[in-house]
Formats: C-alpha cells, structure tokens, sequence
C-alpha cells in the first residue's frame, strides 16, 4: 500500500501511525494494553469493542462528544465541511447562530477531530470521516436509544419496510412525480427535505398548528404517539411524511426535516469552549495561607484527639463492617464536631494507616504502630502526610449516612465507600483552583460547569445516591479541602499549590513558619483550670491530657483539674509528689494552694481500698471504711460479705466492683494476685502492624513511558510477522501448506536457508512449536547456526533467542518489497 492510498479500515489507519501517535493511543486508552496486542489489527479490534469505546466516550470533553455525536448522524464517511455544517448550521437561521459561536467552532474543531483520532474512535482522510461503528451504534438514534443530539433516523431507515402504496400516497401529496422504484421514491423524499428551498415551500402550506407539532419534537425526543383518528395536524404532517411511522401508535420526524428546521444544526447549542471559573472573591494570599495552616493545626489537632480517643481500644466493629451510628455519635461529641466531618476525620484517619482493626476475637478500632511515628514528626510532615493520603484516597466520607443500591445503610470505615473517580477529581478541583491567581476563591457553580463540561458523560450519569457522583465529589472536595488546611478562606494556599506541583518537602517547608511553635508551659489558676496559650510539647500535653480534662478549646485550649482526673494520673502510676513537682516545672504561675491540697486529697485516700479477684474482693486495714460500705444501699447490688474484719467479698467482677465503688465516692486501686497495685498506663493498645487501604484504581493504571515504547515495538514486531510478504516454497512435501498455516520443509532445507540467511543477513519467517506444544509464527534474522540450535534477533518479540531447530516446523523466505 502507497503512502498516499488512503486507509480502508481501522487496521491500516493505526498502521500507517509513526510510534509516537500509537503511545498516545495507548496512553489515552491504556485499556487496550491488558494484554499487549499481537499485532495492529488484533489492536484495532479491541479499541472497537463496546466496552472500550464506551469508557473512551467517557473520557471525552463536550466538544470532542459533540464532534462525534455529529459524526453519528452524518453520512458514513462524511466530509470535513458537513461535519463542521452540523456544528454550526448552514447559515440560513435568520441569525440563531451567532457568528462568534461559529467561528469558536471552527477554530476548535480541528482540536476536537484530532483528540478523536488520538484514541482511535475516528479515522479517515478529511474529504471521508469515518467514526468507528461501535460508536455509531452507542451515539446513532434509535427508538431504544434516542440520539443525544434529538435527531431521529433518516428517511431511508424510518421508510424501511413500507409498503410502495403508502410511499406513492407520501409522493403524490408532496407534488413528487411518481415512481414504482421504492429506492427512487425515498431518494426523491429525502432530496425534498434537504432542499432548503422547495422544504420552505412545503411548510409554508402547513396548517399552524402543525408547525407547532414539528417545534415539540424538532429539538427532541423526535418520536410523538398518534391515535387512531389523529387530528387533521398530525394527519397533514404524516401524508406528506414530515411524520414517519414506527409502529402503530408512534410516529418519528425524520432526520432530513429535523436538520431543515433546525438551520442543519446537530445541536442546539455547540460548546466548543470550556466554560470560566469565575472568581468569588479575591483575597490577600498571605491571609488565605496563613488562614489554611490555621486549619492544618486544627487538622491535626484534631486527628491526635481522634488516636486518643480510641488509644485504650476504640469502638467494636459491627459485623458488616464499620462504625455504628451510636459509636459515630460518642466521636462527634468528643471531637466537637458534627457527625458527617466525624466521619471524615475517622476515614481520613483509617486511610493515612494510623487507624485500623485489631483482628482481635472482639474486633474494635485501634491506633496502629505507624501512629506513633507519625506522632513523632514534625507538624508539617504530619501534615503532609494527611494531605497526600487524603489526595489519593478512593474512600469517600460523604457517602456515609447513605443508602447503597441495595437500600443498606453505608458506613463510616465501613465498606461500599471506595469510588475510584475520588481521587481524579479532587486533583482536578485543585488543578483549576490552581489556575486561579493566587488568594482567588473560586464560585462553586462555575467549577461545576467546568467539570461537566470536561467529563459530560460522567457528570451526567445518575448513581445509586441519587444525582450525579462526579459533581457531588466536587462538593465534597471544596468542603474537605477547607478542612484539611489545603485552602484558607476558599482559595488555595501557597503550600497546597506547592504540594501539587513540588512534592512533600517543598510544601513542609512553606507551611512550617506559619506553624504556631509549641510550648512547654502552662498558665495554672486557683479555680483548679490550667491555660495552654497555644499548642504543648507532646510530652506535656500527653501528661496534661492524663491529669486534668479538657474543658474548652479554641486558641487557648482550658484543662480543669477534677479528684477523677488526679486519680487517672494515679492510676498510671504517677506519685503524689510527681505530680507537683511536674506542676511545678510546666507553670509560669506559681501552683494555686487549692490544687495542692487536691491532689494530696486525692493521694492520700489512693489505694486505701483494694479491689482483687476472688470473684472480688474489698481489704482495707481500716474496719471503719469497711462498715461504711457494707451499711451503704448503694453496695446492695455488690452483694459483698465479711470475710475477716479488713476484707470483703463480692460476687460481682472486679471491674464492676471498681467502678461502683468510684461512683459511691471511693477511691481504691486494683491490686494483682500478688497483691501489687495495677498500674493502667494510656497508650497501651495497639493494632498489629497495618498497611492503609489501597485505593480502588479507575481502570488500568497509565503506563509509563518504557512500558509504551516496549508495547509500541512489540505490536510493531507482531504486524511484520502477520503481515509481511511470504515467497511460497515451490508445491510437493516441502510446501506451506494452506494459506496462514505454519511453513513446512524439510529439516534439511530448513538448515540450509536459516544458514544462508545468517550469512547474507537476511529475515525469514519460520514456523515454531514451544514445550508445551503451542504454534507460532515469528520472523526471525538468524545471527548464527551451531550445535542444533539457531540464534536470531526475533522481530515478533524483538529480542535475541535462541531456538532449536528440531522444533522449527518450516522455513520460508520472505518477498522482496512490492512482490506478493
């Protein structure tokens, strides 16, 4: 084939690339890598099939889907100038078609064709347009599947199957000289409607109200229901077959009449630019950045409460999975935060890997072993780490509090959350606030518009959550971005671009100076509260989270000291005399008397009561503490009893036992069997060693550039193998056989010619059979022959190998360029 003969299939059009263009192709659609091709033609045939072309559509931006939807309705193959006169109508509109909506088309046309023979879904020369038939199929009108352009089918394809009586009765009505040939008859029908002229003549005898028939279903869906009796309108229309049948009861206007009325516009309103961004408001950049590191400490503030929180053994997990309401519900209140962004701090949380499953027998939620190295960095690495997890998470907290297609609720670290568009549309959200100058806040329903625009079909599809996922995603992403920290006041702040653009490092280093500096001291007050004017050293606040409850937050965080917060730092094993010399070291005031004298309280009655197992058991040396509980009614449930005159027994746990007591005002410890105190040491539970859930990929990954250059040069190598020219053996026992079966000759002729070819440097085409009995064909130029075996540069596979020779079926010269 010349260079110049134009493609007559797919095949050959994808031939004729140069390797780069077939990178490209398998870069857009890296579907068709799963597995590598043989050959261009068993490519071509997997870039025609449904599947393919239908996540190929949907990674088409509006234009290009208009552009093809266009091609759907034009003749097969359609020229340049009637693909662009569908875009943009013939001109004769009375004005519609504004001319700078025309000339945008024209302008972006060219654009829009070469994206759609990038990915292989139109071929052709310009004069011969072709979309490839699957996407014809999925885009072409139908009574199934209406057009989205609203065009119904042509005259040919509605007329299909009609009687030549009722085409004769169409022809006569429309003053159409007769013919008894029914193509001619819808040959002369459809030169009548695209005619502009004598179409305008025969509308000018329409009734009105027809016209306001035709203006219903010009625009689509182009098919009505008739009656029996239609009224005297739609009889006028269907006689002079402006409506065409479909069945007994629908009518369709044809496709001819609809592009007439219409000017010969496919679509109503081309798109052929992306819509703006606007800006909503224009801020100081450094205020936006200083506003979003405000709430990166926040964030992280706020996911060390969360590990915390659940440091002793979090909430148990239901049995399909997740967290229940009710356990959602504890985390809200304790995070002060609304039940929904509990929800993302939770999932955000489990998908950086510091929250996990224990896989104990009870199965609950615990801190894992990477939270505590995660805790030992720097605040601006902790914050990188979140945001980079967070970017590339398929997990969606939004979700949760909803139903799946199946009605059950969805969960939060529950599953059924993954949806795998997540990630890509976060990047893109971010990607055009980054397009933005710098402290812009963008309008949120213009964003929207855009990614539509850029992904309709996606945009558009309903989901089982009830409207489209990929604009909720967006919505969700503005909202979950602000809470991140990765903007401030609505825009992007400098360490978010840097982090989209630079990486890791670049980002810590422009967030760290806006990072308040933590402090090791607080301010004690004699109303047993203790102030933290900004964030505390992790030691201190690890021990001050232990001794005292938080009472207030905000940009100074209020810890009140209280006998049940005093004894939990009992418990841990700190001493009386520890705790005030740690007061005394963390305060810029001197310690208030009263919280001395709480303290020593609490110390002093510590422990005076033990708690051990018999079921349980209460010794205390003082009898009087003793009395005091047996005559209490409060101790009635413990049902305890005298065992000696410093010891009681109870049926109850100790546990139980332990906390009742508390609550009646008591003060006792748990002891061992041995009898030592048992010291409770926060911190202790700890999951195995976890890795975060790995997202759920959109699809196959993109290759990489190596994995493309080898895919190109062994689709490459297989074509020449299918394709290249043969010289046939002369007949008799050394011939190929029947055509495209593997060459058969003798095992001497087939020593001789690859020995010729390795000495004068040429390529031969062998057939070969492998261990395990599987048939090839390859084209190999042998290097050398010795010892039986052949070594050949293999272009099917496009290395050196090396092959015996007794499992070489055949050989056969390959034709000299230009010869068959």
């Amino acid at each position: 084939m010349g260079t110049t003969t134009p493609p007559r299939t797919l095949a050959e059009a994808l031939r004729a690339r140069g390797d780069e263009s077939l990178a490209g192709l398998l870069r857009a659609r890296p579907d068709l890598l799963n597995p590598v091709p043989n050959d261009i033609t068993q490519l071509a045939t997997r870039a025609g099939t449904r599947a393919s072309v239908v996540r190929a559509l949907e990674h088409l931006d509006r234009f290009a889907l208009q552009t093809a939807e266009a091609l759907a309705v034009a003749p097969d193959p359609a020229p340049y100038d009637t693909l662009l006169s569908l875009l943009t109508g013939d001109g004769l509109d009375d004005g519609e078609q504004r001319d700078d909506v025309g000339a945008a088309v024209t302008a972006a046309l060219p654009g829009a064709l070469a994206t759609l023979r990038e990915q292989a879904l139109v071929w052709g020369e310009d004069d011969r347009l072709r979309l490839v038939r699957t996407a014809r199929e999925l885009l072409a009108p139908s009574p199934q599947h209406p057009s989205p352009t609203g065009l119904g089918p042509t005259v040919a394809e509605a007329t299909a199957g009609m009687s030549p009586g009722r085409l004769q009765e169409i022809l006569a009505a429309t003053d159409l000289p007769a013919t008894h040939d029914p193509v001619s008859a819808v040959a002369a029908l459809s030169a009548l409607f695209t005619d502009r002229t004598r179409m305008a003549e025969l509308l000018d005898t329409a009734p009105v109200e027809a016209l306001s028939v035709l203006d219903r279903l010009v625009w689509g869906p182009p098919y009505g229901e008739v009656t029996p009796n239609p009224t005297p309108p739609v009889k006028w229309l269907r006689d002079r077959g402006l409506l065409l049948p479909v069945s007994t009861r629908t009518v369709v206007l044809p496709r001819e009449a609809a592009l007439h009325l219409r000017a010969g516009r496919a679509h109503r309103v081309p798109e052929p630019v992306p819509p703006a961004v606007a800006a909503a408001a224009e801020r100081d950049p450094q205020a936006v950045d200083r506003a979003a590191a405000g709430q990166a400490f926040t964030a992280l503030s706020t996911i060390e409460e969360l590990l915390k929180l659940w440091d002793g053994g979090g909430p148990t997990i239901l049995r399909a999975g997740g967290l229940s309401v009710r356990e959602l519900k504890r985390a809200a209140t304790a995070l002060d935060v609304s039940e929904p962004i509990a929800a993302f701090w939770t999932e955000l949380a489990y998908g950086a890997g510091l929250l996990a499953s224990d896989g104990e027998t009870d199965e609950r939620y615990a801190p894992t072993p990477a939270s505590d190295e995660w805790l030992d960095l720097a605040a601006e690495d902790r914050w990188t780490h979140l945001a980079t997890a967070w970017l590339a998470a398929t997990r969606t907290p939004g979700l949760v509090g909803g139903q799946d297609a199946k009605g059950r609720a969805l969960s939060a670290l529950g599953p059924e959350l993954d949806r795998s568009a997540a990630p890509d549309v976060r990047r893109r959200v971010l990607a055009l606030f980054a397009e933005l100058p710098p402290g812009t806040a963008p309008e949120a329903e213009t964003l929207l518009q855009r990614l539509r625009w850029e992904r309709p079909l996606r945009g558009s599809a309903p989901t089982a959550e009830g409207s489209d996922l990929r604009s909720r995603l967006a919505l969700w992403t503005l909202n979950e971005a602000e809470l991140l920290g990765i903007t401030g006041r609505g825009a992007l702040s400098a360490q978010a671009r840097a982090l989209l653009d630079e990486g890791e490092e670049t980002a810590a280093a422009l967030l760290s100076p806006l990072l308040p500096e933590p402090l090791d001291h607080v301010l004690l007050q004699a109303d047993l509260t203790a102030v933290a004017p900004g964030p505390l050293e992790r030691p201190l606040a690890d021990m001050l989270s232990v001794l005292a409850d938080v009472e207030s937050k905000g940009g100074a965080t209020v810890y009140r000291f209280t006998p049940g917060s005093v004894r939990r730092a009992l418990d841990a094993g700190q001493a009386a005399a520890d705790l005030h010399a740690f007061l005394a070291a963390h305060s810029r005031t001197p310690v208030p008397q009263p919280l001395s004298y709480l303290i020593d309280d609490v110390a002093r009655r510590h422990g005076h009561l033990r708690i051990g197992a018999a079921a349980a058991y209460v010794r205390c040396d003082d009898e009087a503490v003793l009395n005091e509980i047996l005559a209490d009614r409060r101790s009635t449930g413990l049902r305890l009893r005298r065992l000696a005159p410093t010891v009681l027994a109870s049926q109850a746990d100790p546990g139980s036992l332990l906390e009742t007591l508390r609550d009646m005002g008591y003060a006792p410890a748990a002891e061992s069997a041995e009898g030592d105190v048992l010291i409770t040491r926060a911190g202790a539970r700890r999951t195995p060693p976890r890795t975060p859930p790995v997202p759920v990929p959109e699809g196959p990954p993109v290759p990489d550039d190596t994995l493309l250059g080898a895919a190109v040069r062994a689709i490459r190598a297989g074509d020449t193998a299918a394709t290249v020219a043969r010289k046939e053996p002369p007949e008799g026992p050394a011939s190929t056989g029947p055509t495209g079966a593997l060459p058969r000759t003798t095992p001497a002729e087939t020593l001789a010619t690859v020995q010729a070819a390795a000495m004068t440097g040429s390529t031969v085409w062998i057939g070969y059979v492998n261990a395990d009995g599987a048939a090839s064909q390859r084209v190999i130029a042998p290097v050398r022959v010795e010892g039986g075996f052949v070594t050949a540069y293999d272009h099917t596979a496009d290395e050196v190998r090396t092959y015996p020779l007794h499992r070489i079926t055949g050989v056969a010269e390959l034709a000299e360029e230009g010869k068959g």
